[in-house]
């Protein structure tokens, strides 16, 4: 077990910035998930933890030991990579037992080690086989065995779904998921930009934007309560419509006029003198709902996708018209071109002004 605190930690290449004042705290047995856009700083952050970067600034700390400078053979990490990086020459077994040979560990260790491995793995029958016989899925199941067998005090994986088709991916997030519940005690750092497997994997997801961290928290006070308009249209898919508007209405329940003319309510409190500020309403397309009566956006729907047990309606593709997407249960092909009007309950709709929830005012 091991609990991870950075404390501003830093990262530039020259005068390049890459990340700036990461300050976060892991604790031991904790499933953490870094996530963000391309190019944000996730897996350059993954790498200074594991010591294969350097630190340029700020500390961190392993169970209360300073690491900054320490090499990465004595940080007490395992990590998995995108690529397999498994020796083509070697068999299954090979391949896992090769760190502790390095180590000089005896016979007997080494072989309960890969034994165990294999069997949390799933991998004792391909124990004798190479690489090259393998799917990708085994594949990569034998790189996290490698990292198993040295029994580190935290693990780290760097997108190792991305390299397997969707239905290998799905199958193999599945593993992960049960090889966390087998290690509940052991530490994991998780990198990937696919929502979905930070979404079901972590226990607290970091999203990172703009060279720092833009929100930490569970995956559903994420979804649920997002602190700024990065992370409410990041998390989520498809992703949360933003709406611009006046508040018209303060108190415990907050009236906004749209732009477009619709009228929104929220439960996000305001105070007397939040009477006409300028805001994004934010509601999630799963959230809008079909209505008759006054909404708070009506259009023309432009695009169905009917997905079986969802319909994707897509409005606003002519110029000037807001772009907004409804998720509605169900089959609704015959809507295309039709005129609809959308609304949602109060609860769910978001108050964003200057980018910033208004949940936490």
């Amino acid at each position: 077990m091991a609990d991870l605190t950075l404390t501003g930690v830093a990262k530039s290449y020259g005068e390049v910035d890459v990340l700036r004042d990461i300050n976060l705290e892991i604790k031991a047995g904790e499933l953490i998930v870094f996530v963000g856009p391309s190019g944000c700083g996730k897996s350059t952050l993954l790498r200074m933890i594991a010591g294969l970067e350097r630190i340029t600034g700020g500390d961190l700390t392993i169970d209360g030991v300073r690491v900054n400078d320490m090499p990465p053979a004595q940080r007490g990490i395992a990590m998995v990579f995108q690529s397999y990086a498994l020796y083509p020459h070697m068999t299954v077994r090979q391949n896992m037992e090769f760190a502790l040979k390095i180590a000089k560990k005896s016979r007997a260790e080494i072989d309960a080690a890969v034994n165990k491995a294999a069997e949390i793995l799933q991998l004792t029958p391909y124990l004798d086989r190479l690489p090259k016989a393998l799917s990708g899925g085994q594949r990569q199941r034998v790189a996290i065995g490698r990292a198993i067998v040295r029994d580190p005090k935290v693990y780290l994986f760097d997108e190792p779904l991305s390299n397997l088709d969707a239905a290998l991916r799905v199958a193999t997030r599945i593993e992960i998921a049960q090889l966390k519940e087998a290690m509940p005690d052991r530490t994991m750092i998780y990198v990937t930009h696919d929502q979905v497997e930070a979404m079901t994997l972590a226990s607290r997801i970091v999203v990172l934007a703009n060279k720092g961290i833009a929100q930490v928290g569970t995956p559903l006070e994420l979804y649920e309560r997002p602190q700024n308009e990065f992370v409410a249209q990041f998390i989520g898919s498809p992703q949360m419509n933003l709406l611009p508007g006046r508040v018209v209405e303060t108190g415990d329940v907050t009236t906004v006029k749209l732009a477009d003319g619709g009228t929104a309510r929220s439960t996000v409190p305001t105070r007397p003198e939040d009477m006409g500020l300028v805001v994004n309403i934010g509601v999630r397309p799963e959230d809008l709902t079909r209505t008759e009566g006054q909404g708070l956006f009506t259009g023309k729907v432009e695009i169905v996708e009917a997905l079986g047990e969802v319909t994707l309606l897509y409005f606003g593709a002519e110029p000037g018209a807001p772009h907004v997407i409804a998720k509605l249960p169900g089959i609704h092909a015959d809507l295309r071109r039709a005129k609809v009007t959308l609304t949602a309950a109060p609860e769910k709709v978001h108050l964003f002004h200057a980018g910033q929830s208004l949940l936490y005012r």
